[in-house]
């Protein structure tokens, strides 16, 4: 519509006396007024499943032909054969889009018809099929009623006459179970007699292997004991071995390496020796060496210490 005004309105304005040049737009506005009404007329009335006749499609195709003349009026008047051809595009999409809408619209409400006859034939079966199926079940439930008494009658004398049965297999059984019980209480006892005499011999076999064991630890414990204190004495006599060695050196012509300093410092202080003699056997200046006298003293006090601490707390 927008497009059709815009369109008109140039044409029914250079044909319209100059004082009534506001009323261009009217006519291209009414005739697209009139399409939008007979194509929802006709849409409302395809939706109820009905036809309007010759008449409305006389209107809707004299509207579609008015709005394509009005829109290539102007360019045929010119002889623009060009315009003529783009100005007619919209036109002839409202026409074509009119009627098929319109076909849609009656194939849509014909296709809604028809599901809802299929629904309505469906429900009427299913309703059918469900009062058979009532039918059916109301019967077979009255046959298995019978059929249930039935069972009931012979369930009752079976279980009278396995009554009877079981009445004489428990006597029976009972006269059994006596005699097993004798059995079983002579049996019992002999395996209580014999239980307590394996109770008795396992008894002294454990006292026997407990005081064994108690011996072999004590063997055991002497001699882990012994041989700890060979591998205490050994390893005091080595390292005693190894401080000789280092000791006995010499005084040192240069500053020995910081490693093997460090290692104569240690000896050194195991030894009980001065500063002084340490400083002979490295070479490392008097300050170094009490330093690293203090570091020695520091560790082997750090233990002392903390075992205080541990006894305190």
């Amino acid at each position: 519509m927008l497009y059709s005004i815009l369109t008109v309105t140039p044409l029914m304005a250079a044909h319209t006396p100059d004082d009534w040049d506001w009323t261009a737009p009217i006519l291209p506005l009414v005739v697209d007024a009139a399409v939008v009404i007979v194509v929802r007329l006709d849409a409302v009335l395809a939706g109820l499943g009905g036809q309007g006749g010759r008449w409305p499609t006389a209107l809707r195709w004299m509207t579609g032909a008015m709005t394509l003349a009005l829109n290539v009026a102007d360019s045929a008047l010119r002889k623009d054969l060009v315009g003529v051809a783009v100005h007619s595009v919209s036109p002839l999409l409202l026409i074509v889009t009119a009627e098929s809408g319109l076909a849609y619209r009656r194939a849509i409400a014909a296709a809604v018809a028809a599901l809802h006859a299929k629904e309505r034939t469906e429900r009427a079966e299913r309703e059918q099929a469900t009062a058979q199926r009532t039918e059916t079940a109301t019967q077979r439930v009255r046959d298995e009623r019978e059929h249930q008494a039935r069972l009931v009658r012979e369930q009752r004398e079976h279980e009278a006459r396995l009554v009877r049965e079981q009445a004489e297999r428990e006597e029976r059984a009972q006269q059994a179970e006596r005699g097993r019980t004798e059995a079983q209480e002579r049996a019992a006892r002999a395996e209580r007699e014999r239980r307590e005499q394996e109770r008795e011999q396992q008894q002294r076999d454990r006292e026997r292997i407990e005081r064994e064991a108690a011996e072999r630890a004590e063997a055991e414990g002497r001699e882990r004991a012994a041989r700890e204190h060979r591998e205490r004495e050994r390893e005091q006599q080595q390292r005693e071995r190894e401080r000789d060695a280092l000791l006995s050196a010499g005084p040192a012509t240069e500053r020995l390496p910081e490693e093997r300093a460090r290692e104569i410092v240690r000896a050194a202080v195991s030894a009980g020796l001065p500063v002084r003699a340490a400083v002979e056997l490295t070479g490392w200046s008097i300050g170094w060496v009490s330093g690293r006298y203090q570091d020695l003293r520091d560790a082997d006090q750090a233990p002392h210490l903390h075992a205080v601490g541990s006894a305190t707390s």
